[in-house]
């Protein structure tokens, strides 16, 4: 039997005949030679088919096959620097598995096709090259995350998608109906839980799928989107900058070391994401309120930033920036307030050059259980949702941070797209739920 190989083997098997299983992703023809181009998800083989060598049925069909039709393609290997992938089939049989109707062909071609329509197609969009480069360099990004907090001394503690409250902010929640008519909600974050867990381990981290009600339909928001959340027992706001700025720095080069190619597909600028190494800018919240009015921004101290301002302050640098200290009314409950001036919180955001914006953020938690009480009744939540939460300042408090970074804008960003629609196979938004 002939050895089936992918198309990501291709370089250990030349001049070997092997068999590749996949789809037709398009054919070209020249007389009595037809260059099939076959996908098989680990990349491009072009095939050269020679009538003469080939049972005429096999050719005829081969030369009428459809776009994305399946087969198996068998054939001798060689390399050939002009072909998609740098290596070439010579083929000798070809089994179609199903030839696409003709009548009914496949909806993607060639031409320009309208976002609305491949959103709606986007089962079948996925199997474009752009949109394979994307899904590559995400995965990649995942394995990065996963490799830095293994790597140094974090441990991984799954959290809950079912929460009984809120952690970021109330009006952002998607209500479910948990037993016996008691109230759920799908998870914001899993922050707090992560908390617990690094009062038990340490250092800790938790990654999965997050969920934000906001009726928004910018270019940066999802409903649905994974986050990973490390969270670290006897550690200050200056570790955790420390940390965040590593891992960033981690996570592009990583990219950059693997998946060049698929930066090239995209059309990156890789000069752009060379750029992307220590030390960050470093901004305090007051004098970036004062960077964004001087260049014209109407926003007054005690506003939180909009993507405008995100984008005024980050196409200033070449590298991301740290910006710390926002006010405590615009932060969340836990957050710590700055010992000498309580009108700030002893939190950061990370913001992504090129306009990209806000990719990080996170910050010291209140570590002191009377304020957490307090900062709990200001905010109007119910004590008896987290009493599980005020424990873990009563029994061996310390202080502690963390943060948490959304993986489709940091896909967004280090592809360099206009969309963060595209950074995860099929987006859910404030007008998409299909397919």
């Amino acid at each position: 039997m002939t050895n089936r190989i992918t198309i990501a083997e291709a370089a250990q098997h030349v001049g070997e005949t092997v068999e590749i299983a996949g789809w037709l992703y398009n054919l070209r023809k020249s007389g009595k030679i037809v260059f099939p181009i076959v996908r098989d998800g680990t990349g491009l083989m072009q095939g050269v088919a020679l009538k003469n060598n080939l049972p005429e049925d096999v050719f005829e069909n081969l030369k009428h096959l459809t776009q994305e039709s399946s087969l198996l393609v068998r054939g001798k290997l060689r390399a050939e620097a002009r072909a998609p992938g740098g290596y070439e089939m010579d083929v000798e049989s070809v089994d179609i598995l199903q030839k696409v109707s003709e009548a009914d062909p496949y909806p993607i071609t060639p031409k320009d096709h309208g976002v609305e329509f491949l959103m709606d197609h986007r089962h079948l969009w996925l199997r474009s090259q752009r949109q394979h480069a994307i899904i590559r360099v995400r995965h990649e990004i995942i394995k990065a995350v996963r490799d830095y907090f293994d790597n140094h001394g974090f441990t991984l503690v799954d959290t809950p998608i079912f929460t009984p409250a809120a952690c970021e902010g109330t009006t952002t929640l998607f209500e479910v109906n948990y037993f016996d008519d008691e109230k759920a909600y799908l998870t914001q974050s899993g922050q707090l839980y992560n908390e617990a867990n690094a009062m038990a381990f340490g250092k800790v981290y938790c990654f999965g799928p997050t969920f934000r009600a906001e009726k928004s339909k910018t270019r940066r928001h999802l409903t649905e989107f994974w986050m990973v959340e490390p969270e670290m027992a006897f550690a200050d706001l200056e570790e955790i900058k420390r940390v965040a700025e590593e891992f960033v720095v981690y996570i592009v080069g990583r990219v950059l070391d693997k998946r060049r190619e698929e930066l090239k597909v995209l059309e990156r600028d890789t000069t752009k994401l060379e750029a992307v190494q220590s030390p960050f800018v470093r901004m305090s919240y007051d004098d970036a309120v004062k960077n964004l009015q001087a260049h014209g921004s109407e926003i007054q101290w005690g506003s939180d930033f909009g993507g405008g301002d995100e984008t005024i302050l980050t196409q200033q640098f070449d590298r991301p920036m740290l910006v710390d200290r926002f006010p405590s009314e615009i932060k969340a409950f836990y957050m710590a307030p700055d010992p000498d001036r309580p009108e700030v919180a002893l939190g950061v955001d990370v913001l992504a050059p090129e306009g990209y914006g806000e990719i990080i953020g996170g910050g010291q938690r209140i570590h002191d259980p009377e304020l957490l009480l307090r900062r709990i009744e200001e905010h109007k939540l119910p004590k008896e949702a987290f009493d599980w939460y005020i424990d873990l300042r009563k029994y061996g408090t310390v202080p502690h941070g963390g943060f948490g970074m959304g993986i489709e804008r940091a896909v967004a960003w280090i592809c360099g797209l206009e969309h963060i629609r595209e950074t995860i196979a099929f987006p859910r938004m404030l007008y998409r739920l299909r397919p």
